[in-house]
């Protein structure tokens, strides 16, 4: 039905906070080129911006421990924690390319640490944290807890990795590995629990194919889809409403 290899609900999930993502920043661009007067970094909007920003990355530390417990049937010591190292250099790359392109399109705001960059060093990092399992989740809390501690503190940009940013700084997209690493360390925890040895330890229903394929398809697309909506997105908007966007 949805293949073995494959856990169709993590798929799924990765799909709805795809669309959610899609639907926050289009709202979010509704306000930036003024085209309506809506509040996208405060209030409703900015607590769905944090819910999103989560479940991608709750999700991204689940999937971790899926693909190390099947990766760890054929690896192990340095060339595993090899294959996270590269991959998660790759979503770096790709975070760098979003550095570019917003460096272009908005030089007083474009995305020095963002949710890519986040992501590539938290795959990165993670073999480190494998072994604590399900202890994961208190380092993740503990994470989360030091975030406004260190975001409080001022110091030069080659810290804004850390949450640490210098005076008067701006990003359209900043996530810096405190708080936000933690939630990829809770899903670290959670997956441990939940899919232990990359195998779902719990029961689920089946759904049918036409609820869960335009999802799964998402999902299993997702960093593509992130690369390339908000440009999407952009010219769409100018296209309908006619608004200088570019």
């Amino acid at each position: 039905m949805h293949g073995v290899s494959r856990l169709w609900e993590i798929d799924c999930a990765r799909g709805i906070a795809i669309l959610m993502m899609i639907v926050y920043h289009t709202v979010f661009d509704l306000s930036f080129f003024a085209i309506c007067p809506v509040e996208a970094t405060t209030g409703f909007w900015r607590y769905f911006a944090f819910i999103t920003a989560s479940l991608f990355l709750l999700i991204v530390g689940i999937s971790l421990v899926v693909s190390h417990a099947r990766a760890s049937t054929t690896l192990a010591g340095f060339p595993l924690a090899k294959k996270f190292i590269l991959r998660g250099a790759g979503i770096f790359a790709l975070g760098l390319l979003v550095t570019f392109g917003t460096w272009l399109y908005l030089p007083q705001e474009y995305v020095v640490f963002g949710i890519l960059h986040l992501i590539g060093v938290s795959v990165a990092l993670s073999p480190l944290f494998f072994r604590f399992g399900k202890w994961n989740i208190l380092l993740g809390f503990a994470c989360i807890a030091a975030g406004p501690v260190i975001g409080s503190m001022s110091g030069p940009a080659f810290l804004l990795p850390l949450g640490i940013m210098p005076p008067y700084f701006a990003s359209v997209d900043y996530t810096p590995l405190f708080p936000w690493f933690g939630m990829v360390l809770i899903g670290l925890g959670l997956g441990s629990m939940l899919y232990a040895g990359g195998v779902r330890q719990f029961t689920i229903r089946a759904l049918p194919d036409i609820s869960i394929t335009p999802l799964s398809f998402l999902g299993r697309h997702s960093l593509l889809i992130y690369l390339v909506h908000q440009p999407v997105i952009i010219l769409l908007l100018g296209l309908v409403t006619g608004v200088r966007v570019l």
